[in-house]
């Protein structure tokens, strides 16, 4: 089950877009029930083919709905927040990238408040979830995945659980990488997934694989072992939606199991 609601931000300065699913069973457990929340970027892309980018999903509810009866995950909400459309660069890069022309001028601390302080307690006042940062996770791929991870790192203690797929680390010369370097305080559970052939270009891919690594191993110097880390090299895999809805059942399984 899907429900849609509107967001005005200040932050943003306009209305946006959230796709909240609901796991089987949640109206009989209404009453009984708090639920784990998981916020992802790139909402357009979670559910829904025809508004999906050429329209291929990440099968979200499919997934999510198969670990919850299999028992292999506890019944969570999964909500998706759509990202700005032409302003998608801008809003989950908190420093510009070079090698994009339409991400100037970026928006990534505005988005992180818009998310943490206006996305997080409109759902927390609608829908009978737990308000723990370990009952809370922020994920989301590419650009998305940048956004999710500079969230975490400019609000410690706001999410416990954390799915970084494919991300952009190169951006601003390593920027989040840097920053990452300082964190003391880092979420419970943190998945990190790439494929070997995100791009056409070989130096590209081989920048991107080893970026995660770089961050695996700030990750693991401050302390996160085996339980708390997951780290997936894909090979063969590319930079798509697809590639994000194959590995997606590691992903929750590993953070909410």
């Amino acid at each position: 089950m899907f429900i849609t609601h509107e967001i005005p931000s200040i932050y943003l300065g306009l209305t946006r877009r959230i796709t909240v699913w609901l796991p089987p069973g949640y109206r009989r457990r209404l009453r009984t029930q708090r639920y784990s929340v998981l916020y992802l970027n790139d909402g357009q892309n979670l559910f829904d083919p025809s508004r999906a980018f050429v329209g291929t999903t990440w099968r979200v509810g499919e997934t999510a709905a198969d670990l919850v009866r299999r028992r292999r995950i506890p019944p969570l909400l999964i909500v998706g927040i759509d990202h700005g459309e032409a302003r998608r660069g801008r809003e989950y890069l908190p420093v510009e990238d070079d090698r994009n022309p339409t991400a100037r001028r970026p928006l990534g601390r505005e988005y992180a408040e818009f998310v943490t302080r206006e996305v997080i307690p409109f759902v927390a006042r609608t829908y009978p979830v737990m308000r723990s940062a370990s009952a809370t996770g922020f994920g989301g791929s590419s650009y998305g995945a940048v956004a999710a991870l500079y969230t975490a790192l400019v609000k410690p203690g706001t999410f416990g659980r954390l799915l970084i797929e494919s991300p952009s680390l190169y951006v601003g010369r390593s920027h989040l990488l840097r920053l990452a370097r300082r964190v003391e305080r880092w979420p419970s559970r943190i998945y990190l997934g790439v494929g070997t052939t995100e791009t056409s270009r070989e130096d590209w891919n081989r920048e991107t694989v080893s970026n995660v690594q770089k961050l695996a191993a700030v990750l693991k110097a401050a302390g996160l072992a085996e339980r708390r880390l997951r780290v997936r090299i894909e090979p063969g895999a590319t930079h798509s939606e697809s590639a994000w809805a194959h590995r997606l059942p590691e992903a929750l399984e590993f953070l909410f199991r």
